[in-house]
This record gives structure tokens, C-alpha cells and sequence, in this order.
């Protein structure tokens, strides 16, 4: 027979939920006012707890935005090896993977304001850990990139480098959609995804069915 919670496990569970809260507050207050401009008083008041109470969880201001950082990308992480694992094949895995952060991003355009440039004026702390950030993503691109090498559906690729390229070029289009008044990355992810498989010398079967 399976006991009642400890209070060391009702301890934790609330101290995560307490976690959770502060993390959706300081996604809409850094999305609204950018990392320099953001308050940490705001966010805790826009959950009722005190400043203390905040640092209690998060020990600085830059802490808890790289926090926030690191919950949007495993978010975007798991959807996008979800879409991928859906797929036939190794092409369509890959392709389908970056089409799920260019969905995703449209439809949460502040937050994608966050990842993508809102923490540019701390320097290098930020640059570092948005490459961090890219990085996950590039891998999961490149580990289906080198599956279809690996089953020949494309030719021998530098699968790091195309990988890393193609998060540029998604880069560009988000940050265009954001600052210059651009299609949103949904509208471009068909003609973007036909691009980039070219460029590694695969089309998706989407793209096959539609030149039959």
C-alpha cells in the first residue's frame, strides 16, 4: 500500500509549482520590457510574492531569465523530436523538426522575442547561452541528417555544418518576422523546408507528391 506524501515530498512539489509560477511571470514581463527594462518587483507582484521570496528561488535577475530561456527551449526541444519521430523518414524527420519551432514560434511571438534577441545588451552571457540553446536544436537536425546519410537518401553531407545552417537561416526568418514587419516563420516554413533539403540534396515527400 503506497503512503501518504512525506513533508519533504509535499515540500518539493510546492517549492516546484512556486518555480513554475515565477517562470510564467518573468516570460510575459521579459517579453513585454526586454531583460534590462524588466523589474524583478513586477514579476513578483504579478504572483503575489515578495522579492525575497523570488531570489529565495531564483538567487539574481540574470538566473531567472536564462531559466526562462532554458524552459522555452526544452519545450520547443521536445515538440520538435516529437514531430520528428512521427515521420517516415530520416529527410522528413529532419525537416519536420524545424517546421515544428517555426510553428511554434508563430504562434508565441513574444516568447520567441525572448529566445532570439531580448538579452543581446548582457554581452556574452546571453550570446553564450543562446548558442547553448542552438545548439540542441542543431542536433537533433543533424542526427536525422546523418540517418539519411546513412540509409542514402542523401548524398555525404557535413551534417554539423548543414545542421547549423539550417538554424541560421530559421534564425533570420524569425528575427525578420519580428523586427521588420516579415511573413511569419509558419507562412515561410514550406518554401524555407524546400530550400534547406535541397541544399543537403533531398526534397521531403511532401514536396515529391507535389510535383507528381
Amino acid at each position: 500500500m503506497q503512503g501518504r506524501p512525506t513533508l519533504a515530498t509535499a515540500s518539493s512539489d510546492q517549492r516546484e509549482k512556486t518555480r513554475e509560477r515565477i517562470l510564467e511571470a518573468a516570460a510575459a514581463v521579459f517579453a513585454d520590457r526586454g531583460y534590462h527594462d524588466a523589474l524583478v518587483d513586477e514579476i513578483g507582484d504579478r504572483i503575489s510574492l515578495s522579492k525575497g521570496g523570488l531570489y529565495f528561488h531564483f538567487p539574481s535577475k540574470e538566473e531567472l531569465f536564462f531559466s526562462v530561456i532554458d524552459r522555452l527551449a526544452n519545450k520547443l526541444v521536445s515538440k520538435a523530436e516529437k514531430a520528428a519521430g512521427n515521420q517516415d523518414s530520416s529527410v522528413d524527420a529532419a525537416s519536420a523538426a524545424l517546421r515544428e519551432v517555426l510553428f511554434t514560434l508563430s504562434r508565441q511571438k513574444r516568447l520567441a522575442r525572448i529566445l532570439m534577441t531580448q538579452g543581446y545588451s548582457m554581452g556574452n552571457s546571453f550570446a553564450e547561452k543562446r548558442t547553448e540553446v542552438f545548439d540542441r536544436f542543431a542536433d537533433v537536425i543533424q542526427v536525422h541528417l546523418d540517418s539519411a546519410v546513412a540509409e542514402g537518401t542523401i548524398p555525404e553531407v557535413d551534417s554539423r555544418l548543414a545542421s547549423r545552417a539550417w538554424l541560421g537561416a530559421m534564425n533570420e526568418i524569425v528575427v525578420h518576422w519580428l523586427y521588420s514587419n516579415g511573413p511569419s516563420p509558419r507562412e515561410c516554413a514550406d518554401d524555407l523546408n524546400a530550400l534547406l533539403l535541397r541544399s543537403v540534396g533531398a526534397v521531403s515527400i511532401n514536396e515529391s507528391d507535389s510535383r507528381s
